[in-house]
């Protein structure tokens, strides 16, 4: 298994998308899915951006974006991981892939929410020692949180804020 770099709009991206927008309206309800349209593809794409996928031969196992705020802060967004591939490790992998991209994109600092119905993303961060912020994004009620670029490489490192 190896992560490619594609367009959010490649055929590899489409069982991620469907998978989140069903995980989404089972966790916060109908019509919750539609968030994972709130962002258009090109937000993801170079020289600013990135969108990667992991592979296990035709199937998406997992799966995230990095998106320009300005030129320090990127922000991941459509992290996710196919059900079936879950506790193997696939998020924190794929945590440190996009922070490598976003280093090379000369980014010093990652920023991502989630919701309070997704204790698994919220343990993994909290248990990394990310920077919990307040919530910056339309989200109500979701959980913030900031780290430097290097942060999933090596030791999580405080935020400046």
């Amino acid at each position: 298994m190896d992560y490619q770099q594609v367009a959010l709009t490649a055929p590899e991206v489409e069982p991620l998308l469907t998978g989140l927008r069903q995980e989404y309206e089972t966790r916060y309800g109908a019509g919750a899915g539609d968030s994972v349209l709130d962002v258009e593809p090109q937000e993801f794409e170079a020289p600013t951006g990135a969108f990667v996928v992991l592979m296990d031969g035709d199937r998406t196992v997992a799966g995230g974006g990095l998106r320009r705020i300005d030129d320090e802060t990127v922000e991941i967004k459509r992290m996710w991981t196919n059900p079936d591939y879950r506790r193997q490790g696939h998020a924190l992998r794929l945590l440190r892939e996009l922070a490598g991209l976003a280093e090379q994109l000369g980014y010093a600092t990652v920023r991502l929410e989630t919701g309070h119905a997704q204790p698994e993303a919220l343990a993994l961060y909290r248990g990394l020692g990310f920077t919990e912020i307040d919530s910056y994004g339309p989200y109500e009620h979701a959980a913030a949180f900031e780290f430097g670029v290097d942060a999933v490489t090596t030791t999580p490192r405080h935020s400046r804020h």
